[in-house]
């Protein structure tokens, strides 16, 4: 067994020692790419590998402080206890700030590991060997975030029992979701740490061609897959844990994960126009960098303490650090597209706005539009707070508002965008291959209207829902049709898959938000009420 004192001096170390091999690592890919010196970059790979080491080893020793309940440590005072079962012990780990950007720091040197290791054969391309000095520099502010302002190993004296070690907070220590919400919602963070450094290492290389967009694309769908399950799993989480039916309620820190989740989601339509037809290169690098910069962002508003949460469980100094981290990244990467502008400039244009380009491009606004909507609701008790020294609110009937027009016009383009071809559609087209999904949606709005729906939005949004369906259905049918089962692979008609997931979310909250009802009573023990139809018994 570790002697006391022990878990604190090997976290630490681990951690000194993965900072430093990332700076090594970042400054040797600066050498090589001048040099052209082998050895370099094999040092480079030697530092990549030491610093997912010294990674590993922090949460390790962090996962056996509380386990064995190692009380020098005043993280384990803070999220440890002895009446807490083993589950939830072992999910401590990432139950307040100091613990999460450990896993945070984890997962982003496994990335970085598995790129080096991916490209270990192409580190001598400038582009992958910058995209690497920048994931390397990355990590090192993550290292630095767990040496200082988060640092949990840090000594701490005899517990008082009676004022410390009360095991995480209540909400984290009741539900099994707790052991894959936070990894699988940072796995999404993390991940677009990827396509950002290759964009940034596109601006620096000056290759900002289209010839970098083929991994990102990869890594970007990677991340924002994780993302989006992280987010649906915290709404089921707020469903079984907060109760009476909540999945979304427009919390600072639900929006923190959903700000990326839009701009990803524009950034993943737009990169097939700039792969297909050579336009929007600034528009994609600016998404990259928005949704890159938006977890950082998220990071400091979930982790810092400044907004009040059901989801935050935080209060700290880290706030000025991840905003500095946050500006950092705002200037220099706007720095470099306005650098390389003169080469970004796209060599085709929209023929005509009704054109898969077109809604793309459609697209793109609204999810943009949404996501300034959803920042400027979300910050701006803050920059009152700031300026005036008062608390406002804004809350669920401001978003709903915003969020409703925006939401049915980006169900009327998923219905639309898969039956328009590039460059321009003719009528005779858009007849042939929108007449089914159209009358789905008429069947569907019938059908709702049949069994005592009611209301202007939910019945667009119910009418638009089918007619969406219809439309990723007409195309997963002749895809099968021509292929078999092979043609629901591939990245159009996973698209189309997705697009029906997203359908019966839409649906879903339509239909929960327009025939919800709400009341609040004082029963007694044993007396029974009704409400809604329904006979409650306390």
């Amino acid at each position: 067994m570790l002697a006391e004192g022990a878990n604190g001096f090997i976290g630490h170390s681990a951690l000194i020692i993965g900072f430093a091999a990332c700076l090594f690592a970042a400054l040797g890919l600066v050498a090589a790419t001048t040099t052209h010196n082998p050895r370099l970059l094999r040092a480079v790979q030697s530092y990549g590998w030491l610093a997912l080491v010294g990674a590993v080893l922090a949460i390790t020793v962090m996962v056996r402080a509380l386990v064995t309940r190692d009380w020098s440590l005043a993280y384990v005072q803070k999220v440890g206890s002895y009446d807490t079962p083993a589950l939830f012990n072992f999910t401590a780990v990432w139950s307040a700030l100091e613990g999460s950007i450990l896993l945070w720091l984890l997962l982003l040197a496994i990335y970085t590991a598995v790129i080096m290791r991916r490209y270990r054969h192409r580190m001598n391309d400038p582009i992958v060997a910058w995209a690497l000095v920048v994931m390397f520099v990355v990590t090192a502010f993550f290292f630095f975030l767990a040496l200082g302002p988060t640092d949990a190993f840090r000594a701490a004296g005899t517990p008082d029992f009676s004022r410390c070690c009360k095991g995480p907070n209540p909400l984290l220590q009741n539900h099994v979701l707790v052991l894959f919400h936070p990894p699988i919602l940072y796995l999404g963070y993390v991940g677009f740490t990827v396509p950002f450094a290759f964009a940034i290492a596109a601006l620096v290389t000056g290759r900002v061609g289209e010839g970098w967009l083929v991994e990102t694309r990869r890594w970007a769908l990677f991340a924002w897959g994780f993302l989006t399950l992280g987010i649906i799993l915290g709404g089921w989480w707020s469903y079984e844990v907060l109760g009476w039916g909540g999945v979304w309620a427009w919390d600072p820190v639900e929006n923190a994960s959903f700000l990326p989740w839009l701009t990803g989601t524009a950034y993943i339509h737009s990169v097939m126009v700039q792969e297909r037809r050579g336009m929007l290169r600034v528009w994609n690098l600016s998404l990259l960098v928005a949704t890159f910069s938006l977890t950082i962002l998220g990071t400091f508003l979930t982790r810092s303490g400044v907004v009040n949460s059901v989801h935050a469980f935080s209060d700290s100094t880290i706030g000025p650090y991840l905003l500095g981290g946050f500006g950092v990244v705002v200037a220099v990467s706007l720095g470099l597209i306005a650098w390389r502008g003169d080469r970004l400039r796209s060599p085709g244009a929209i023929d005509s706005p009704v054109s898969r380009e077109g809604a793309f491009l459609a697209n793109n606004v609204l999810f943009s539009l949404f996501a300034f909507v959803i920042l400027l609701g979300t910050v701006f008790p803050l920059i009152v707070e700031a300026k005036d020294d008062r608390k406002i609110a804004v809350g669920s009937p401001f978003f709903d508002t915003m969020a409703q027009p925006i939401g049915l016009v980006l169900l009327f383009l998923m219905a639309v965008a898969p039956a328009l071809p590039w460059r321009k559609a003719s009528a005779e087209l858009l007849r042939d291959r929108l007449f089914w999904p159209a009358w789905c949606g008429v069947a569907t709005l019938a059908f709702a209207v049949a069994v005592g729906a009611t209301g202007f939005a939910p019945l667009l949004a119910f009418g638009l829902a089918g007619f969406a369906a219809g439309s990723a259905l007409r195309q997963l049918v002749l895809a099968t049709r021509r292929q078999g089962y092979r043609g629901l692979l591939g990245r159009t008609n996973g698209g189309m898959i997705v697009h029906l997931g997203i359908i019966l979310i839409a649906v879903a909250l339509a239909a929960s938000n327009s025939y919800t009802r709400s009341g609040e009573f004082t029963v007694a023990k044993g007396e029974t009420i009704e409400f809604a139809g329904h006979t409650f018994t306390l």
